[in-house]
């Protein structure tokens, strides 16, 4: 769900929230009141603390990020848990800086997000400034970044998830009975959310309210407006704050986008879309390299996929069944330069040869409690198992290659419903400042999804596309169209004249790029 691959800021008054709870127009919450009387405290980011009392009530916070740099500071800030009640409980929020050193060529704030949901950005401004990202950018905007609501330092989430809870993959279902079993798993983890002892989050962490948790980053750093920078689930992030604060939006770059809906169940099963968009790039380089043994065309390599995945079902090997087979070789493919692994671990497995280390190893349990949070909050899930075998049935013959593990059920399906509010609408109102930009061949954020989130944003976007396979294009994508278009956008407010295709730049994968 991520890349290298997060959520809401906050309402000035009761009455405004109100509305925005009521679901009337959100654009209304645009106008968060500037008389607040938060301040950001910067000093060293190992210093980072949260509010005294909080930990308490929680599992210690867990490092996120990069290694923080000298220039790299961080801040506590404290937003209401609650923003229907805005006087009530608060939170603290882990917020990072990387300033500018050009002051005559600053020209505001960027906010940066790298994914998620469930995915700390604290150390996020240090990875884009030493991965790629241009210097004229560097000096127009302070970098911002922060761990989302539930995430790492600032007050996180916990489900008590056991090692085996965090290791379990989805099972590839081949019968109405996999769902069956698989259901008893998702029921104990959304028991366990539900019961554990950061329940009083639960109904709070959603993407709307880490979205208004930004605005109070906005408010605090005394900026009238906020530019912003996201990618994958950062791009839904984006989405519903420039929706909930159209007013407040300045630059918005959304990088590899979701649908309208965010990861809900729809998104799910786009998983499997976005799989047999991608397939076909590694089959040709397969295909290409006999070395591997894999097959001579990609037709063979695709079949060389089915014949394994049948035989680990049938027989584990190597630490590896079909479900792992399915799921490794989906996630390796988010990275070009993951091709050369994927095929010595294929090679290795049809082989009987020691299988190669891979990088696919679970997320903290941190990480992926606030994952399930924010999913499970932010839109209805199906609750009935009969609706997931029917998903399962369906995929599997439209998206063979891994439909039926990305549409198996999850604990979304038995998540207590203890929302605040229904979820942000995406729509066209609001001023025409947000450039997309989007590989055709993204397998964790599907075109299809894309262009959907496009067609919600109607006058509000612009999208650039790139004839090209992979999840992730800023900064550190090698397009030349795609990330020139964001630089100018960024640093001169210049946005492409109308929707714009990227032709394919010839280029060779080169292994650990």
């Amino acid at each position: 769900m991520h890349r290298k691959k997060g959520l809401s800021l906050g309402l000035a008054t009761s009455a405004v929230a109100a509305t925005a709870i009521a679901g009337v127009s959100l654009a209304t919450t645009s106008d968060t009141a500037e008389a607040t009387t938060d301040t950001l405290r910067w000093g060293s980011c190992k210093a980072t603390q949260k509010k005294p009392g909080e930990t308490g009530e929680s599992k210690a916070p867990e490092k996120s990020g990069t290694a923080p740099a000298p220039q790299l500071e961080c801040a506590t800030l404290e937003v209401p848990l609650d923003y229907g009640n805005p006087g009530g409980r608060t939170i603290g929020i882990a917020v990072s800086r990387i300033k500018s050193e050009n002051p005559s060529k600053r020209r505001g704030a960027l906010l940066v997000n790298p994914g998620g949901p469930g995915v700390g950005g604290l150390g996020y401004p240090y990875a884009l400034a030493v991965s790629g990202l241009p210097q004229d950018v560097q000096d127009a905007y302070d970098l911002i970044g922060f761990d989302p609501r539930g995430v790492g330092r600032s007050t996180p989430v916990t489900c008590d998830l056991t090692t085996e809870q965090l290791e379990h993959r989805p099972v590839y279902a081949r019968t109405a009975a996999d769902v069956t079993k698989e259901a008893e798993h998702a029921r104990d983890v959304a028991r366990q959310c539900a019961d554990s002892k950061t329940s009083w989050m639960l109904p709070h962490v959603s993407t709307a309210n880490t979205a208004r948790d930004m605005d109070r980053i906005r408010v605090a750093l005394g900026e009238s407006k906020i530019s912003y920078l996201g990618t994958s689930y950062g791009t839904s992030l984006g989405a519903v704050y420039t929706t909930l604060f159209p007013k407040r939006s300045d630059r918005f770059v959304l990088d590899s986008s979701l649908g309208p809906k965010g990861y809900d169940v729809t998104a799910m099963r786009l998983f499997g879309r976005g799989m047999e968009d991608r397939f076909p790039d590694f089959a040709k380089y397969a295909a290409a390299h006999p070395e591997y043994g894999l097959g001579g065309t990609a037709q063979d390599v695709k079949r060389k996929f089915y014949e394994l995945a049948d035989r680990l079902d049938e027989q584990p090997a190597q630490g590896y069944d079909g479900t792992r087979f399915r799921s490794d070789t989906f996630t390796l493919l988010y990275v070009d330069s993951n091709m050369p692994l994927i095929a010595k671990i294929w090679q290795a497995l049809d082989t009987g040869e020691a299988v190669p280390p891979s990088p696919s190893v679970p997320g903290s349990e941190n990480s992926t409690a606030s994952r399930y949070y924010v999913s499970c909050n932010d839109s209805r899930w199906p609750s009935s198992v009969v609706a997931y075998q029917y998903y399962t049935a369906v995929d599997r013959v439209k998206y063979p290659l891994v439909g039926g593990s990305m549409s198996n059920i999850g604990p979304c399906a038995f998540w207590p419903d203890r929302r605040t509010e229904p979820q942000v609408q995406i729509g066209d109102r609001g001023p025409s400042n947000v450039l997309m930009v989007q590989n055709e061949r993204d397998p964790g954020t599907p075109m299809a999804g894309a262009k959907k989130l496009r067609e919600a944003f109607g006058k509000r976007a612009t999208m650039v596309t790139v004839d090209q396979g992979g999840h992730g294009i800023y900064p550190n994508g090698s397009d030349a169209c795609a990330n020139g278009a964001v630089t100018r956008y960024l640093t001169t407010g210049k946005l492409p004249a109308k929707d714009l295709a990227c032709a394919a730049e010839q280029r060779s994968v080169r292994p650990g790029a």
